[in-house]
């Protein structure tokens, strides 16, 4: 084979590199599209389907036949009437989006003001755009501003030293990539939770951080195992998704309508399939049970309930329920365990305390009306004590004053323990209760189980008696009357009531004798009768 000219490889290899990336001298135009050196994403120009002329920049999956953006830039801010638009890395390392008048329509801004050449805008397999410098330092990533879509790998912060949460934003309509007014990440008043607002409304809200760094999702049918980690830098809290090697592609979205999915690709199907939703069931919304009213997702149809020691507070759910027994200030009360909870919204994080340290934090307090304790070994906390920089907190005390609002309880195993208090009364009377339920239903068993081997007893009597006389029966066929049959003797047909007449039902001067098989009785028509006795042999 001629081999190929040298300036032609060079070529070919320019040409591979600049497939996954813009430089200064190489803008994306309209037409044009960005594909990651594995083929797993794109980035180019798009128009949503059974949408106006409008135009935006965004990253999708490649290798999927449904298209599915996963990142758009100018979201809020499309290209207009048709015009087309051009996408390029500045002299200040910059990605700057204008349109055919010039006008600018999106930039980043990393703060990088020295002008660098060799600098590209680079779009990686796990679907990140990155603003690299020539000595491998990134200054930009799309990770860091998501819209309404979370990948793997990708960080997501639950809280900051300087209190800026990126949250994911819902797109407005399912052909609208415009911002809605569903969001979704971590709470500012409280760095231990998740929530999805409706405005500035909360709409849905995670169970407050019960200290685990890592947890792991199995899925049975595919097989891949999605795992969940918290990360502490410096004092922040931020949150990430892997996936196993080679599961499908998946993804974490918050749709036009509010609802957080976590998404798999099917591939034998064609489509996006959720194996989680939140909020499903509907009582799952926020504060949709009222104060001291949960979602019991335990039922088969998950619905509202009251808490232990509550009755519901009309005959609806909208005011949620009220004590039976109010609390007394100063007389003893006592708490009530109660397990696999969803830890109520609106708590007071008290730090550095042990168990009983925090029971008697909300025993002192006439106002606390519950509690809940975890351990959190956290990354700094094991980093302070190795450094030696003082102790570590590695407690999380969580008191409530007041009304508990949004609780829920799991059906998986899942939750903590809430610890609720409740009047000494009224813990009494649910003890009583059991006290008098207990030996009811383990009497009834009893007396259950006894009829149940009675029952058996007396058909397995039955069965035994069926089989001696069916044995019986087979015996006197197989006798000398088959024998006299043989001969052609005719014998006449006699029912058990003409016996019993003949032989004067039975009496001992009818007896001509017994035998091994039994007595024998004489009949007026002169026929002899072999009557089986219990026992005969």
């Amino acid at each position: 084979m001629t081999p190929l000219p040298v300036f032609v490889l060079l070529s070919l290899v320019c040409f591979c590199k600049s497939d996954d990336r813009l430089t200064p001298a190489k803008p994306l135009n309209a037409g044009d599209k960005l594909v990651s050196s594995g083929g797993v994403f794109a980035l180019g120009f798009f128009t949503p389907a059974n949408s106006t002329a409008d135009s935006y920049i965004g990253i999708w999956y490649n290798k999927i036949p449904e298209r599915t953006y996963v990142w758009v830039a100018n979201r809020d801010n499309p290209i207009k009437n048709g015009s087309s638009g051009k996408l390029v890395v500045s002299s200040n390392s910059d990605l700057v989006l204008s349109d055919s008048q010039g006008h600018t329509l999106w930039t980043t801004t990393n703060n990088f003001t020295s002008a660098t050449t060799g600098t590209a805008a680079i779009l990686l397999d796990p679907g990140n755009l990155v603003i690299r410098l020539p000595n491998g330092t990134d200054v930009w990533q799309s990770f860091h501003y998501p819209t309404d879509t979370a990948l793997p790998d990708m960080v997501l912060p639950l809280s900051t030293n300087d209190g800026i949460l990126r949250r994911l934003v819902a797109w407005r309509g399912p052909d609208d990539p415009a911002s809605s007014d569903y969001s979704m990440g971590g709470d500012s008043s409280s760095d231990l939770q998740v929530v999805i607002w409706n405005g500035t409304r909360p709409y849905w809200r995670r169970s407050a951080w019960d200290g685990s760094l890592v947890s792991a999702l199995y899925q049975s049918i595919t097989g891949f195992i999605v795992t969940e980690t918290i990360v502490d830098r410096g004092g922040e809290l931020y949150m990430t998704f892997t996936v196993s090697e080679g599961s499908p592609s998946m993804r974490m979205m918050l749709d036009y309508k509010g609802t957080f999915k976590f998404l798999v690709w099917n591939s034998n199907s064609s489509s996006w399939e959720a194996f989680i939703e939140h909020p499903s069931p509907i009582c799952e919304r926020y504060a949709y049970c009222g104060p001291f009213g949960y979602c019991d997702a335990t039922e088969t149809v998950p619905k509202c309930n009251c808490l232990s020691g509550f009755e519901p507070d009309g005959v609806n759910f909208s005011k949620g329920c009220r004590r039976k027994e109010d609390l007394k200030c100063g007389k003893d009360n006592n708490f009530s365990t109660l397990r696999g909870m969803k830890t109520p919204d609106k708590f007071l994080y008290v730090k550095n305390r042990s168990f009983d340290q925090c029971t008697e934090e909300c025993s002192r307090n006439c106002s606390c009306s519950a509690y809940a304790y975890a351990n959190l070994k956290n990354e700094r906390a094991y980093a302070n004590l190795k450094n030696g920089s003082g102790d570590a907190d590695q407690s999380r005390c969580l008191i409530w004053l007041g009304g508990l609002v949004d609780t829920g309880k799991f059906h998986d195993g899942g939750g903590e323990n809430l610890y609720l208090r409740l009047a000494s009364s009224t813990v009494d009377k649910e003890s009583n209760v059991l006290k008098i339920i207990l030996p009811i239903v383990a009497g009834l068993l009893i007396l259950a189980s006894i009829c149940l081997v009675w029952i058996c007893k007396s058909r397995g009597k039955r069965r035994i008696k069926e089989i001696k006389n069916k044995h019986t029966r087979q015996h006197l066929q197989n006798s000398k009357l088959n024998e006299l049959e043989n001969e052609s003797i005719d014998l006449p047909y006699i029912c058990f009531e003409d016996i019993v007449t003949a032989i004067d039902n039975f009496s001992d001067y009818k007896m001509l004798g017994k035998g091994g098989f039994g007595k024998v009785y004489k009949m007026q028509q002169e026929i002899l009768c072999l009557i089986g006795l219990p026992g005969s042999r």
